[in-house]
């Protein structure tokens, strides 16, 4: 089993501090959703999502929008509706898509389920988005790998963080969409597959795998799954440098579990 990382994002317990920009952009009363290892919160505010981030920590949320607006055309994910900034951080705020979480309550009831709709909607991105017109690159040289590592076995353009909390899974249980784009790119499909099928430890508990890779229609690689894992918990081993500000580590950008 997979260990449980002690900084999972997850739903904050207690009182949230509301940073002004979000405080700004309220419509009505907030929901506080999601809190990530670096800091960053996002609300729900009626058919709105508000995600606030920290400045200086994370994957710009300018560039998530940009990610956002492009698979937006292939694939069903949050339509930016405006990007805010100020001294303390950055602000996106999107359009709430059908579904819950795979991570809701209602949805963790029945784990196997889930970590199936999981494969299903990772097979379907994977599917949707052009590789030829994708601008964006997620491949190990960009993440900061210049080491040996398995050859491809088929690029497409990756979700860039695949936990389970980043499927949404609609009450029929079928997938319906997916959030949390900032790390989308171009990379072989098993450095999305080998995040989503760890996650599922994390937030299911063991033995859901199997139903992940049923639905999304592949075998198991155990060289490419211990590669791009290996990879993934080495950018999560720089995210406390990034997030006090420090020049981040040799893996680059924020890490994955902790993005949301």
């Amino acid at each position: 089993m997979n260990e449980v990382p002690a900084d999972l994002a997850g739903r904050p317990e207690g009182p949230v501090e509301l940073p002004a920009l979000v405080v700004a952009a309220a419509r009505g009363p907030l929901e506080a959703v999601w809190r990530n290892g670096l800091g960053g919160l996002t609300f729900r505010d009626g058919d709105r999502f508000l995600k606030w981030m920290p400045e200086g920590v994370g994957i710009p949320l300018r560039d998530e929008a940009v990610r956002l607006e492009w698979a937006g055309r292939f694939h069903p994910v949050p339509h930016v509706l405006a990007v805010e900034s100020d001294a303390s951080g950055e602000l996106l705020v999107t359009a709430a898509l059908p579904g819950r979480s795979a991570v809701d309550e209602r949805v963790r009831a029945d784990p196997a389920a889930a970590a199936a709709a999981i494969g299903a909607g990772l097979r379907a991105l994977h599917e949707a988005l052009p590789v030829a017109e994708c601008p964006f690159d997620w491949s190990p040289a960009e993440r900061g790998w210049a080491l040996p590592h398995p050859s491809i076995d088929r690029l497409v353009v990756c979700h860039g963080d695949a936990c389970a909390p980043n499927t949404l899974i609609g009450d029929d249980g079928r997938w319906r969409g997916h959030v949390d784009l900032g790390g989308l790119g171009v990379a072989d499909r098993w450095a999305d597959l080998a995040v989503a099928s760890m996650s599922l430890d994390w937030n299911f508990g063991a033995g859901h795998e199997g139903a992940l890779f049923a639905a999304y229609g592949i075998e198991p690689d155990a060289e490419r799954l211990d590669f791009y894992r290996m990879l993934w918990n080495r950018e999560d081993a720089a995210a406390p440098a990034n997030a006090e500000g420090e020049p981040p580590g040799p893996g680059g950008g924020a890490p994955g579990r902790l993005r949301g």
